[in-house]
């Protein structure tokens, strides 16, 4: 019902208003009839609950929907059992859970994250996944589990200078970061609280393509600059890159690193548009384009036709930050595109520091049905065929490889690092701990927690301070109960879990390893070789058919 009530306007000081009228009624019947002592005392008591729920910082839907918004925490109380015997289980809803989101609330409050009575998980049904533990389990120091991206400082192997494109910058990141989401799909006091959370926490704020804003700058967190192809914060008037404002953005001491995006997960091969009533002054500063005029990002790059051209405009982006390690982000869509990468890169001999995969079950602010349900590659599957690959060609140790796609327990991350991750990013996780009830109003404007909205009013109701804490809670429980996985796998850093160590039960009730499930792993270098015939088919048909010079397949 709170869904609806979003198109009233403003919510929060009408229902405050009738609370109001009511006490004032209730007075006029006592001095007028000398009754109303009932009236007066619930309208007094109900204009005191308004009052508070509209100074506390806790709780933004409170905020926003004072006293009317506590009917969706009695339900909250009741539910368990309506749900229990009528409606879904916790495992059931979508695109999250309930007992998904309740452990981000969890963490992000900084409460206990325990579970009685046993686990509701169908453990003998299909799809069932579990870590396999260990007889002689490890102790760890710290949860704080970091990887060198761009090289490791202590190695002279990645050594050179920013001129000749290689990375002199590289950057010791945390496994677990916030994913791309840009201001302007994001309120100003969401990438406040983000920014804030990450500064805390010392890990990655990626800024999506929207570019640098103030409000990205104001806590200092470590941030990674996404480039997309409307090149925003580095463009021209007409749209194409600005060498010049890259440079100046680029130089900024929080960006860390410099992530070109090729596709998201959520609507690849489509861009997007902002409508230009939503492009304020502030959106407008950060992504270099003119206040109230449409915000378009194409569905291509204009700064590069080719993979090799790709590559170049990689190494040129390198050069420009300063050495900064730089890569790009796709979700998988034609393999023989992204085998036309590969080969752009044996070609150049340039190589980004690393890639992010996106699946396609990540999340966006609005996109057409048929392309949130039915394009682009899953992200288990994307992510196999990039670290495979890289792998057959030898390259798998230069370049690191992060990925996002529905992230928001300690296992969701152990499953991607068996399956080939460096690091894992998540979005919608962190939209969650900074209070996000998934009432997918984001396109509308009308978020009722103030986390995707730019209405003024709506996004009063997130207080920073309270939910920049809950940021970082969310971010140092997940990964204390990363380091419990490891620890209990006999592990000393989650980069050692393997498609070994993860088990699935199958629709045949086959219980297997996700090694012996999936794609085979490619010995280093298979893909060099003159015969592929041992490969699997998707090697040995498409990689002799992708070409360094062009995006399509190689006429026969």
């Amino acid at each position: 019902m709170l869904h609806y009530l979003n198109t009233l306007f403003p919510v929060r000081y009408i229902v405050f208003a009738l609370l109001v009228m009511a006490a004032l009624l209730s007075v006029f019947t006592l001095v007028a009839f000398g009754v109303g002592w009932f009236w007066l005392l619930c309208s007094g008591a109900l204009v005191a609950l308004g009052i508070a729920d509209l100074t506390q910082t806790k709780r933004s839907l409170l905020r926003n929907y004072p006293v009317i918004g506590h009917l969706r925490y009695m339900m909250e109380f009741v539910r368990p059992e309506i749900r229990q015997y009528f409606l879904e289980s916790d495992s059931e809803a979508a695109p999250f859970s309930r007992a998904q989101r309740s452990l981000v609330y969890q963490r992000a409050k900084g409460e206990s994250d325990k579970r009685p009575f046993g686990t509701q998980m169908a453990v003998y049904g299909e799809g069932y996944e579990w870590i396999n533990h260990s007889l002689a389990p490890t102790r760890l120091a710290t949860h704080d589990f970091r990887i060198w991206i761009g090289g490791d400082p202590d190695s002279t192997d990645r050594a050179g200078d920013p001129q000749a494109g290689v990375c002199t910058q590289p950057y010791h990141a945390s496994v677990f970061n916030i994913s791309a989401m840009s201001f302007g799909a994001l309120s100003a006091n969401a990438i406040l609280a983000l920014n804030r959370g990450a500064q805390r926490g010392r890990f990655a704020h990626d800024t999506g393509e929207g570019s640098i804003s103030v409000h990205h700058r104001a806590h200092g967190g470590d941030l990674i600059w996404e480039i997309g192809s409307g090149y925003f914060g580095c463009r021209n008037a007409d749209g194409t890159f600005s060498e010049e404002r890259f440079t100046e953005n680029a130089g900024c001491e929080q960006v860390k690193m410099i992530e070109l995006k090729l596709s998201q997960g959520a609507k690849p091969g489509h861009g997007g548009v902002l409508p230009g009533p939503k492009v304020s002054p502030e959106i407008a500063q950060a992504r270099g384009v003119p206040v109230g005029t449409d915000c378009v990002s194409p569905a291509a790059h204009s700064a590069f036709g080719t993979p090799i051209e790709m590559m170049q405009f990689i190494a040129r982006l390198r050069r420009l930050s300063g050495g900064k390690p730089t890569g790009f982000k796709l979700c998988i869509g034609h393999p023989w595109e992204w085998f036309a990468l590969v080969k752009a890169m044996l070609a150049t001999g340039i190589t980004p520091d690393f890639i992010v995969v996106d699946g396609a079950e990540g999340g966006t602010g609005a996109a057409p049905l048929e392309f949130t349900d039915h394009v682009g590659s899953p992200l288990q599957e994307g992510l196999l065929l990039v670290h495979n690959t890289l792998r057959g060609v030898g390259l798998r140790e230069r370049i690191k490889i992060g990925c996002a796609g529905k992230v928001v327990s300690a296992f969701d991350i152990a499953r991607l690092m068996a399956l080939g991750a460096d690091w894992c990013n998540a979005a919608r996780g962190f939209m969650f701990a900074l209070g996000c009830i998934q009432s997918q109003h984001c396109h509308t404007d009308h978020c009722p927690t103030g986390v995707a909205t730019q209405d003024p009013l709506r996004q009063q109701s997130l207080v920073v301070g309270d939910k920049a804490e809950r940021v970082y809670n969310f971010h140092e429980m997940t990964l204390d109960a990363l380091k419990e996985l490891v620890q209990a796998a006999g592990l000393q850093h989650p980069h050692e879990i393997t498609a070994h160590h993860i088990v699935r039960r199958s629709a045949d009730h086959k219980v297997q390893s996700l090694a012996q499930l999936m794609l085979p792993q490619l010995p280093d270098g298979a893909l060099l070789a003159q015969d592929l015939s041992a490969l699997p088919f998707i090697y040995r048909n498409t990689w002799p058919q992708a070409s360094a010079q062009q995006f399509s397949l190689q006429s026969a």
